[in-house]
């Protein structure tokens, strides 16, 4: 497996492979980037990697992906409609979506079929209050983009033949007041939605309704206990068999685990990690989590109880500076 990290103060991209025997990884290549590389995202059929640059001018930048090594080419870099914290492609690989945190909107881009950017984006929609994460449902009919500023989650309907974006009804679901939603989830059923709250550090769970919409049920602290710092959550991510939840926390500098039951939570533990943990990621497989540490400067793998969901680490490797996301693929056997 290929495991691509951001590392936004040395402005490059850690290219490494893991070993899927024992957790532990090398560097394969460190690729430069045009400036402060932030977000990652990977075309559906991975065989491209597009990265945020948030330093000024900020533009979105493309690599194709070797299917034999998994090496970056570059491709080319194109303006972006502001600086993008988030970015995600839809199910067609056909558009890529963007979320500006300090610029209140999002944006869209088409896809070429050889995997360019368009130049210019299709559309850009004010958003509201610091915008954190766009993402469309599994279907590919919907689109959600949290509003961390304004404490609600807003949902869109989307149109793949076309990448036109219309506020479905409600067009939002809120948050609790000073929660501050960041980064969204979808279960492998489709019948659940998580989402993770930044400024109080608790996860909200949805009910995932047929119309494209969500429904508040609950929600759970990922805080570990006696932790007097205040709440900085920052990453969520589930298992492909939607058997756990993993939540990563910055001033603690943990990961919490949580077991999943009908939408569910249940916490397993916390777990230390990288300082910082901005960024995080599940292998395709479910075996492994990795973190990377914004001020750690490292890169941790765990290896995931698969009846469990607890986390032992196997290894640690240095890698750029500043890392915030880390992406990881299966390459054509």
């Amino acid at each position: 497996m290929m495991v691509y990290i951001a590392n936004a103060e040395s402005h490059d991209i850690s290219v490494l492979e893991l070993n899927e025997q024992d957790g532990r990884s090398h560097i394969v290549e460190t690729v430069a980037a045009r400036g402060s590389v932030m977000a990652l995202a990977i075309s559906p059929d991975r065989q491209h990697l597009y990265a945020a640059i948030s330093s000024e001018p900020y533009s979105v930048s493309s690599w194709a992906i070797s299917q034999d090594s998994g090496r970056l080419t570059s491709m080319h870099t194109v303006p972006a409609a502001d600086n993008m914290a988030y970015l995600s492609i839809d199910r067609s690989g056909r558009y890529l979506f963007g979320a500006a945190y300090f610029g209140d909107k999002i944006a869209v881009h088409a896809i070429s079929p050889r995997g360019g950017v368009s130049s210019k984006p299709l559309r850009v929609i004010p958003s509201g209050k610091h915008p954190h994460c766009i993402v469309t449902d599994p279907s590919n009919q919907f689109l959600f983009v949290s509003n961390l500023g304004d404490d609600v989650i807003l949902q869109y309907c989307f149109n793949e033949s076309n990448g036109e974006i219309t506020p479905n009804h409600p067009p939002a679901v809120a948050a609790k007041k000073g929660a501050g939603p960041r980064h969204i989830v979808f279960h492998p059923d489709r019948r659940w939605v998580f989402s993770i709250n930044e400024l109080d550090g608790t996860v909200n769970i949805h009910r995932f309704s047929a119309s494209g919409t969500l429904t508040l049920l609950g929600s759970m602290s990922v805080m570990p206990a006696g932790v007097k710092h205040k709440p900085w959550a920052a990453d969520i991510h589930l298992t492909p068999d939607g058997k756990f939840l993993y939540a990563s926390e910055r001033s603690s500098s943990t990961v919490a685990a949580c077991r999943i039951n009908e939408g569910a939570l249940t916490l397993i533990g916390h777990y230390p990690t990288e300082t910082q943990p901005r960024g995080f990621t599940i292998d395709p497989d479910g075996k492994y989590l990795l973190a990377v540490g914004e001020t750690s400067n490292g890169l941790s793998i765990y290896e995931i109880d698969g009846r469990t969901g607890a986390l032992q680490q196997r290894s640690h490797i240095e890698v750029g500076r500043g890392p915030n996301w880390v992406e990881v693929i299966a390459l054509p056997s």
